[in-house]
């Protein structure tokens, strides 16, 4: 199964278009033609089954045939990441974490971010490819980077975590979460959360969790959680 992504695709489509790049791909590589089925999401849920009636390379266009809405998770699951300094690292983690299930992702800047500059627009290419390839219809949330402060001040969910190096009492990640449950999670960037960082977190209810006794790279610890919660979950 094929799948492609239309977030413009709502019930009220009888015909529509792909994109020129898409149309390409559909006709020259994969050499679909007139009559064949294939498969949409909006990125909302919802799969499109839909017949292409004109198999033209720069304006396919088809008509939709069927559709069917996905059940969401129970549950929702939030990380906030330092973006890496090797920018393949994060993209890396954005493809892995949305191919296990992730719901939103925001990128913080921290006192010892290496990286305080990202491509949006690349990263949601990135998700979008992740989301097809594992044939999901639902599309993370990408939110702006913005700091860590920022961040605290309107984060809301039943569980928030954060994932840290420095000293105090952790208890591991699978003890502290529960079933169905929002949570958010914090991961740092390269050089960890500054002592001041941690603090601030637990002013704002976040509590520490282990992510085990080996120290993992920023975007290791980021996908260990997601699979961690994931596991619970399922």
């Amino acid at each position: 199964m094929q799948l492609f992504y239309n977030p413009s695709l709502d019930h009220s489509f009888k015909q529509f278009f792909f994109t020129a790049e898409e149309s390409k791909h559909i006709v020259k590589v994969l050499r679909k033609k007139e009559g064949d089925v294939l498969y949409i999401t909006n990125g909302k849920g919802f799969l499109y089954e839909a017949k292409i009636i004109a198999a033209d390379i720069k304006k396919c266009k088809a008509q939709l045939i069927s559709e069917d809405k996905t059940i969401p998770q129970s549950y929702s699951l939030h990380l906030a990441v330092a973006p890496t300094k090797i920018n393949d690292r994060f993209e890396w983690f954005l493809e892995k974490a949305t191919e296990i299930g992730i719901n939103e992702i925001t990128p913080i800047l921290c006192a010892r971010s290496e990286r305080k500059v990202i491509k949006p627009e690349r990263f949601e290419k990135v998700l979008q490819s992740a989301m097809k390839q594992s044939l999901q219809t639902y599309l993370p949330k990408l939110n702006p980077m913005v700091t860590l402060d920022e961040f605290l001040q309107k984060t809301e969910g039943d569980l928030k975590l954060i994932a840290h190096c420095g000293k105090g009492e952790k208890v591991e990640l699978k003890r502290r979460l529960q079933a169905d449950k929002d949570v958010v999670i914090l991961i740092g960037p390269e050089g960890d959360f500054s002592q001041d960082e941690i603090k601030q977190t637990y002013e704002h209810g976040f509590s520490s969790v282990s992510l085990g006794r080996n120290r993992l790279r920023t975007e290791t610890a980021a996908i260990y959680a997601c699979t961690v919660v994931s596991i619970l979950n399922n």
